[in-house]
């Protein structure tokens, strides 16, 4: 897959003034995470379990 052709999808949770953009792109057994102002800056990205481990935390302390 072309990295042009990957669907980015920003944070719900990202700052409204455009300073903390924040998306990740899901694959199979992975997702991806950027930084939405530098798109074709570093990516990281995590393995499934660890991801929903991740946003299970998050949505635990948003609670």
């Amino acid at each position: 897959m072309d990295h042009h052709d990957i669907r980015w999808v920003k944070s719900s949770y990202s700052g409204g003034s455009g300073t903390e953009c924040v998306e990740a792109a899901r694959f199979s057994t992975r997702t991806a995470v950027r930084d939405s102002k530098r798109p074709d800056g570093p990516r990281i990205s995590f393995g499934s379990s660890t991801w929903a481990d991740f946003v299970r935390a998050i949505q635990h302390d948003a609670l």
